[in-house]
């Protein structure tokens, strides 16, 4: 049976130490990453794009970005509802999806209908864990 805990280190993919122990070894709660494999330093980390969901007051923000780090840093946004995994194509169907709710760009109000889709989303995982598994599951494909 799988244990849950705190790894001998930090993971060398998302820098969490929470981990799973089972009958193979640990590997991180978080990305699901396993300890002792070790990225390719010749090969640059994978851009894993995402559709990510702000929100501020009564605002929702549907953008999308391949660095979401460095993107919500220069938005200086409110609060990081959700990040679901696509890039444009999936961004504009979202805008599709919620025009009636759209207020200006890509800002929405937050009503049911666009929280609903949000908290879907969001019970699947936190949005930067979830991208540290989208991460590591690219990772481990090469």
């Amino acid at each position: 049976m799988p244990i849950t805990g705190s790894m001998p280190g930090q993971c060398l993919l998302c820098g969490d130490d929470r981990g799973v122990r089972d009958a193979v070894g640990w590997s991180c709660e978080r990305c699901g990453w396993r300890v002792g494999d070790v990225p390719d330093p010749e090969l640059p980390m994978p851009k894993v794009e995402v559709v990510y969901y702000l929100r501020s007051a009564d605002r929702v923000k549907i953008g999308t970005s391949g660095a979401p780090k460095q993107r919500l840093a220069a938005l200086g946004h409110g609060e990081l509802l959700a990040f679901e995994r696509g890039g444009r194509a999936l961004e504009q169907q979202r805008h599709r999806d919620f025009a009636a709710l759209r207020v200006g760009g890509e800002w929405f109000t937050a009503a049911d209908p666009l929280l609903a889709h949000i908290a879907t989303i969001a019970a699947v995982a936190p949005p930067w864990n979830a991208y540290a598994r989208w991460v590591a599951d690219v990772l481990r494909a090469r």
